[in-house]
């Protein structure tokens, strides 16, 4: 496997000597410090005809062996940008994402970066003072914020009304559809979002959990952890419902927290209507006919 210097060498070796590639910025973990042995390379070129760059891809093969590669074109970002991410043969990927120069300059411009700048960023190389002006990264596009009373009353709402649909779907043995409300929509749209509010709560509103809960161990005392790892399961239906009931308790304990921290209103009511309904469905028998 390469070391972080040695590609970043071939890239830029490479890229000096083409008059196609007027950039290169390296950005996310790589570009901040925080990045480890297995961390993907995030590469942007500013392309001086980017049409015409995108119609052979073979310069990807300059940089080693590609296992696999996923093509993105402008039309999948608005005409903003093109991707090419490569997974090579010595285990790195490497994102590289091209900008026509307009786009990147209009960029720039803007009273402020983007996230995948304002994360970090490092100029490897700018051939016509395309990057003069870039504003430094502050990290604040992705701290997280405190919520107003709307947001969270919104997603604890959202939270509570996502748990019936789950007990719905242990009852009649329907694995997969619960796996989806709770794994997908419920963990990573409203669960995600109330850990970040306690986490951020307790640091100040100025920390940043990385993408969807990257850090949140790290940030969690042991026992809430413990707690937040009962909610996942494999695929047996009464530790399914184990893990509904882990998720109900967590939502409640961070929820009230948060609600108490910020002066806000816990909806109880909502919370003992729906956990009712969770164990009445629980223990309903298979062949019922009626809810009693």
């Amino acid at each position: 496997m390469r070391t972080e210097t040695e590609l970043l060498h071939e890239i830029t070796t490479w890229a000096g000597k083409n008059e196609a590639i007027r950039a290169i910025l390296l950005t996310s973990s790589r570009a901040n410090g925080k990045a480890d042995l297995l961390s993907d390379y995030d590469i942007e070129f500013v392309v001086n005809d980017l049409p015409e760059f995108l119609k052979d891809d073979s310069w990807l093969k300059t940089f080693g062996h590609p296992v696999s590669v996923v093509v993105e074109n402008e039309e999948a970002f608005d005409g903003e940008n093109a991707m090419r991410m490569v997974f090579y043969d010595d285990y790195i990927k490497v994102d590289f994402k091209l900008y026509a120069i307009g786009k990147f300059i209009e960029q720039v411009n803007k009273p402020e970066l983007q996230e995948d700048w304002d994360v970090g960023y490092k100029i490897l190389i700018d051939k016509d003072g395309l990057t003069k002006g870039m504003k430094p990264p502050t990290a604040k596009s992705v701290t997280i914020v405190k919520p107003t009373e709307e947001e969270f009353q919104f997603f604890i709402n959202d939270a509570w009304f996502c748990m019936p649909y789950i007990a719905k779907c242990l009852w009649r043995d329907q694995l997969f559809y619960a796996k989806h409300v709770g794994d997908s929509i419920m963990r990573f749209e409203d669960f995600q979002k109330i850990i970040e509010w306690y986490i951020g709560m307790q640091h100040n509103w100025q920390l940043n959990p990385n993408k969807y809960g990257r850090l949140f161990k790290q940030y969690l005392e042991p026992d809430l952890w413990k707690r937040i790892e009962a909610t996942f399961t494999g695929a047996d239906i009464e530790d399914n419902w184990k893990a509904l009931f882990a998720y109900a308790e967590v939502v409640r304990e961070l929820g009230k927290a948060i609600a108490e921290k910020l002066h806000y209103t816990y909806p109880q009511e909502l919370d003992e209507k729906i956990s009712a309904y969770l164990h009445k469905i629980k223990h309903l028998d298979k062949n019922a006919t009626d809810i009693k």
